[in-house]
């Protein structure tokens, strides 16, 4: 087998053992049989002499213990040795006899058992190789020993002891015990962070009999009680005797599997706990400073080489180098603060706010809350100085600028080519440093004078002290740790930030790149390894399925019989797999230790951002994967480790959901957060906390302030920002109090397909009415922001119904077409996004009715008539749409298109129906009264589309027209174009026809009492309409309004004297102030009606309000 090195280029003299040899066939190269035979005799004479001794009384050889020879010994041994080294170092440097000679020999010693440092003849040996061989001959061999190693490692077999693989971590375990092989090691470009992750991951087997799991695990267990919808029902009650023999057997078995794999795991970090020794100073800097350097590097090049996956650390590899990491530099904090008492022990750690604009740690191109760095050191500069006592002087903020970065890159480069691989092959520099954009912000401060002077001191007269930001490579310790007076990495503490002593400052920054490297590729990883649970549920569904068919099947059908006992043996065959194969994810990925280290993370960051947070406008420098990885984490503790492992166990639990609540309630709509992404993601992270009950709680919980703070931020006007998330936020605290608003699956789903466990499930209503009371507060007492959320509400409706119209439009055109396209699927995801919309805007004018309904029945408000006239215009639209007989709205939903489900006549006519229920059913009588008038006299109020909703008929077509005659055909909300389309209601169908919907069929989501109502809303609206129709006496076209033809007209302008009714005037004004007509600047609007004509009395029409204010 041929060698390959760096780069994957072949060379000849690179031969190796073959791994896995074939009878019949020879490698390419033979091997080297004399070297090989040179070196195990010359590294036999090497152990001889370390283990031999002579007793000059005796004159005579005696054995010793190698455990006892020093370095500084007998001179003899050491002249012997040289002479033996003479003849043995250059046959280290051949890779064929690292591999099968050197690293073999020294398996061999540990093969006795013990910990690692009892075997010392390893260390003597290591200090024979640096005190006896030529530097690049024990730099050529440590290089190929590690690398051997690691391919060891990485290839070898999976057995169920991992026997293999805790060998040769035991080995390199005790090369890097050796303090100068380490360092050596760590500075080394062959043996860098991304190929020494290998070492930290346990590969999951993809052969259950290869692994032997089958050894460890006798016996399979999988769920086998569902509930309706499929999901596990785990209730010791109902678990028979031999499920729980089994149960029990499988849990033995993962533990077993969990013991060895523990085993391996421990070893790993303690190779890490080598890695960061920062006490080894003696032979120059510190293991943990040069791993530190390497460490951040290895984040950069995966942070900047994210759409280059080639480039990357396996993600795989990546999830078990966290964990390692995570132990590692846990124990390492503890055992500092041990030793430094009022320290802060690794419980309550937390990255400090100054490191996120002191420029003592690199974070590449990532985005900050704010913006780009550049741009927060130019706009923040002020209040760095007064807050952090950090000055950025303004000559070389001025010299940072675009050009000068640009000829910096290009003269830094033609300067460093050596150099860099001089520091043991740094990375080749990106492209993206030299973009004149993000280049700027990587090295802004690169090319700033920092300076930091005493807080006691005046602004005005600062002490500066010039602190310039290094490349990650040239960094020291005193840079990170810091020195007489210098606070290294926490250099610019704020006046806000408490001065909490921390023992090891340098694990702040492995801390900070574990959350990076949460952010960069865990998180999805832990996603996708959920895949195979997801399988083992869907196999147990199925096999559980099969029995009952089997157990159903007729005896006279015995093909059926052979046909379903044969489905049966795969699935149970397949499931034997799964769930072995699982157990071994559930001890790698999923233990309950796992899930405490992503339980830490979370809290690392909630207390991150928590500091940051006080220290006011410098919160925006932190970086967005903070907020990432807070929501990121609780949702894999949330979803990824459950049911094995509940968040409930896990300690301070509720105080921690407590602290997220507060953080998403408070930072979603904060101004110093700019960017879209992380706004869109605190968004949804909200509206999925609050879907829970546990969750949910824990926003109740949060100190009202921030409650009241947030509900406020959640009802500003919807043109300010994206509205469709906010909106969903409101409904899901209103889901369980409105009309018929109490199911868990769309009932029109369970009507057509009761059967169908994969149908769409929704959470259980768990509605808040503190968060209602507050909402219901802020809408009673601020009367302008009340009518500019309303007025928002209503905008968005308009324009999503009239979408959700378009679209069924183009749908139902390509339906009928006789080549028979195929929809795409996009657009009906679209269609059904609009509709879903508009069901959830109907559900929060809903709420608002119901908490607040002054605001549309109480005219002495703003805007109060001209919002009832909106809301009646948009009802009445949405009504007669999805109840005329056989409309456009009926066709689409019996198509009954994939992707389509939701689309259907219950939810959004049930929305509508609580709608109207509120303002005519439940309210005080002068509500009603003015609700019922503002309804009938709208222009598309058709009584046929409230008979609709019990299924009721009737001839209602003379009151309809005697309501509808003074209207124009097409006016409404919708737009002329949408409206003409609108088919007329008419009494002409049939009885059978009419009764396709009716509320009456769906009496397990509707109670008596809802029913009740809307039978009086129906009567009542029957008996009204035939008052107006009645009273009401013809209008002529010249006295209604010319800009809608609906109203008469009601309001005159001032100065230029036209005319319009009261509610085109009123909508218009909010948002422009020029007149419809002549465009002169409308100052005042008064009251108009027109002069009574001498031969008839004058026109009433239905109840007029007053105007609004």
């Amino acid at each position: 087998m041929m060698g390959q090195r760096r780069g994957g280029t072949a060379r000849l003299p690179d031969l190796m053992p073959l791994t896995y040899p074939v009878d019949g066939y020879l490698p390419l190269q033979d091997p080297p049989t004399a070297d090989l035979v040179k070196a195990h005799k010359l590294l036999g004479y090497i152990k001889n002499v370390l283990t031999t001794s002579i007793d000059a009384q005796e004159e005579r050889l005696v054995e010793k213990d190698c455990a006892v020879w020093r370095l500084h010994g007998d001179p003899t041994v050491l002249i012997t040795l040289a002479h033996i080294f003479n003849h043995f170092a250059p046959l280290m440097c051949k890779v064929y006899l690292v591999e099968d000679v050197l690293m073999n020999f020294l398996l061999g010693i540990l093969e006795g058992g013990g910990s690692v440092d009892e075997h010392p003849l390893i260390q003597q040996l290591l200090d024979l190789f640096w005190l006896l061989m030529e530097d690049y001959e024990v730099n050529e061999c440590l290089k190929q020993l590690m690398m051997s190693l690691l391919r060891a490692y990485r290839f070898s077999p999976i057995i169920p002891d991992l026997g293999f693989q805790i060998h040769f971590l035991r080995l390199t375990t005790a090369v890097l015990y050796h303090e100068k092989s380490r360092k050596f090691l760590l500075n080394s470009s062959t043996f860098d962070v991304l190929r020494s992750v290998v070492f930290f991951y346990i590969k999951t087997p993809l052969r259950v009999k290869e692994a032997g799991l089958e050894e460890l695990i006798l016996t399979t267990w999988w769920p086998t009680h569902f509930d309706k919808e499929g999901r596990d029902e785990r209730d010791a009650a109902e678990e028979s005797a031999d499920e729980r023999l089994r149960r029990r057997a499988y849990e033995r078995g993962c533990q077993r599997l969990k013991k060895r794999i523990e085993v391996v795991e421990e070893l790993q970090v303690q190779i890490l706990k080598l890695l960061l020794n920062n006490k080894d100073k003696t032979s120059g800097e510190a293991s943990r400073y040069i791993f530190l350097n390497k460490f951040r590097k290895f984040l950069q090049e995966n942070a900047s080489n994210r759409g280059h996956p080639t480039a990357l650390c396996p993600p795989e590899y990546m999830v078990c180098f966290l964990h390692r990491l995570i132990a590692a530099v846990r124990g390492c904090w503890d055992d500092s603060s041990r030793k430094a008492p009022g320290s802060i022990g690794s419980d309550e750690a937390f990255v400090p706010p100054q490191i996120f604009y002191n420029g003592k740690v690199d974070y590449f191109d990532l985005q900050r809350l704010g913006g780009l760095l550049s741009h927060l050191k130019k706009t923040l500069r002020d209040d760095l100085a007064s807050k952090a006592n950090i000055i950025i002087d303004p000559s070389e903020i001025q010299a940072a600028s675009m050009d000068d970065l640009d000829e910096d890159e290009e003269t830094g480069a033609a300067q460093r080519p050596f150099g860099a691989a001089a520091m043991g092959g740094a990375l080749a520099r990106p492209s993206w440093l030299s973009s004149p954009t993000l280049g700027r912000a990587n090295r802004f401060l690169s090319s700033a004078a920092v300076s930091l002077m005493t807080p006691r001191r005046p602004l005005t007269q600062p002490e500066k002290v010039k602190v310039r930001t290094l490349a990650v490579e040239h960094r020291t310790e005193e840079d990170i740790e810091g020195s007489h007076g210098n606070d290294g990495l926490l250099l610019g503490r704020p006046l806000e930030e408490p001065d909490q002593p921390i023992a090891d400052k340098s694990l702040l920054e492995i801390v900070d790149g574990i959350v990076m490297m949460y952010n960069l590729s865990v998180h999805q990883q832990l996603g996708k390894m959920v895949v195979v649970s997801d399988d083992v549920h869907e196999y147990a569904v199925a096999l559980k399925d099969t029995e009952e068919k089997i157990a159903r099947c007729p005896a006279r059908r015995p093909d059926i019989l052979e046909e379903l006992q044969k489905s049966q043996k795969v699935f149970a065959e397949k499931l034997n797999h799964l769930s072995r194969r699982l157990a071994w994810i559930n001890a790698t990925i999923y233990s309950k230790d796992k899930m405490l280290d992503v339980y830490w993370l979370l809290r690392v960051c909630i207390r991150t951002i928590e500091h940051a947070d006080h220290t006011g406008s410098l919160f925006a420098f932190a970086p967005e994967f903070y907020l990432n990885v807070a929501m990121n984490a609780y949702s894999a503790l949330k979803n990824y480790f459950s049911p094995t492992h509940s968040m409930e166990e896990l300690p301070g639990y509720e105080e921690t959901l407590a602290q997220l609540a507060a953080i998403l309630a408070k930072h979603f709509a904060d101004p110093r957060i700019v960017g879209t992404d992380i706004k869109d993601s605190l968004m949804q992270a909200l509206a999925s906390y609050v879907c829970y009950p546990q969750s949910l709680r824990a926003v109740e919980r949060i100190p009202e302030e921030q409650r009241v703070a947030m509900m406020k931020n959640l009802l500003a006007p919807y043109e300010q920002r994206p509205w469709a998330q906010t909106n969903w936020i409101l409904v899901r605290l209103w889901r369980g109090c409105g009309f018929g608003y109490r199911y868990t699956r769309l009932p029109h789903l369970l009507k057509t397909k009761p059967e169908d466990a994969n149908l769409p499930s929704l959470q259980k209503p768990c509605p808040s009415l503190l968060l209602q009371r507050h909402m219901a507060e802020l809408l009673s007492v601020d009367k302008d922001m009340a009518a500019s959320f309303l007025n928002s509400v209503l905008n968005q409706l308009n324009w999503a119904f009239s979408e959700f119209i378009g679209m069924i439009q183009e749908i139902q055109q390509a339906a009928e077409r006789p080549e028979r396209n195929f929809v795409d699927t996009r657009q009906l995801k679209v269609c059904a996004t609009c509709f879903d919309l508009s069901v959830s805007l109907l559900r929060v004018l809903e709420m608002t009715v119901t908490l607040v309904p002054e605001i549309f029945l109480d005219w002495s408000r703003p805007s109060a008539e001209l919002l009832l006239r909106r809301l009646a215009q948009l009802l009445n639209q949405v009504l007669n749409r999805v109840t005329a007989e056989k409309n456009l709205f009926d066709r689409v939903v019996n198509l009954r298109l994939p992707g389509l489900e939701s689309v259907d006549h219950y939810p959004i006519l049930v929305a509508v129906t609580g709608v109207l229920v509120r303002i005519l059913v439940d309210g005080h009588k002068q509500g009603i009264s003015r609700a019922a008038s503002v309804l009938l006299s709208d222009p598309c109020f058709q009584l046929h589309s409230i008979q609709h909703l019990l299924g009721e008929g009737g001839d209602s077509s003379g009151v309809l027209a005697s309501v509808t005659s003074i209207t124009r055909p097409g006016a409404g909300p919708l737009g002329p174009s949408v409206a003409s389309s609108m088919p007329p209601a008419t009494g002409s169908a049939g009885p059978a026809e009419r009764r396709h919907f009716s509320l009456h069929a769906y009496s397990d989501y509707i109670s008596q009492e809802e029913k009740q109502k809307v039978e009086l809303m129906l009567a009542f609206l029957t008996e009204e309409s035939k008052q107006a129709a009645a009273s009401t006496a013809p209008t002529s076209e010249e006295d209604l309004c010319p800009i809608c033809y609906a109203h008469p007209i009601s309001a005159i302008f001032k100065p230029c004297s036209h005319k319009s009714c009261k509610a085109c005037i009123n909508q218009h004004l909010m948002n422009n102030k020029d007149c419809f007509f002549c465009k002169a600047t409308i100052t005042g609007v008064g009251d108009y009606s027109k002069p009574p004509p001498t031969h008839t009395p004058s026109l009433r029409w239905g109840t007029t309000a007053s105007p609004p204010p």
